[in-house]
């Protein structure tokens, strides 16, 4: 049976509700933050802490969470050097940005995560294959837009 790494993932939104997009330092890819629940957290703690990890801000208010989790598999050929997962199991949180939050992508400069960041819009965001998490960004996405949608004009 395969085993799949908990994770917590954050799909943020901007009073204009456009959507936060990092490029990762890596430069693999673009996304959202994201990160591992440690033993014994819940996934509201993790989500928290990888927020101050990842942005170095707790300024956001949580709007609503995926009911349930949704699963990916690594690629094959992907490898990482201390763990053997097939993928990872996500709870995902929609969380708005408050106009004080400040991020910091040099907080933690041991484990930078992401190099730049913009908005886009949930359309723009829709038409970017986001590769081997394309399904479950736009499954999150999906049902998040009424919350992501709502105040729009």
């Amino acid at each position: 049976m395969k085993e799949y790494r908990k994770n917590v993932a954050a799909i943020i939104i901007n009073r204009e509700h456009k959507i936060w997009l990092g490029e990762r330092a890596d430069k693999m890819a673009w996304g959202f933050p994201q990160g591992g629940i440690d033993k014994g957290e819940l996934p509201e703690a993790a989500l928290y802490r990888e927020m101050m990890e990842e942005l170095a801000t707790n300024e956001f208010e949580l709007i609503a969470q995926y009911p349930g989790t949704l699963k990916y598999d690594f690629p094959a050929d992907m490898e990482f050097p201390t763990w053997t997962y097939a993928g990872q199991e996500q709870y995902y949180f929609l969380i708005k940005l408050r106009d004080t939050a400040k991020i910091d992508f040099n907080s933690h400069p041991e484990e930078i995560e992401f190099l730049t960041y913009k908005f886009l819009s949930l359309d723009e965001i829709r038409q970017i294959d986001f590769d081997f998490k394309d399904k479950v960004y736009k499954k999150a996405l999906d049902y998040f837009e009424p919350f992501i949608i709502k105040g729009e004009n």
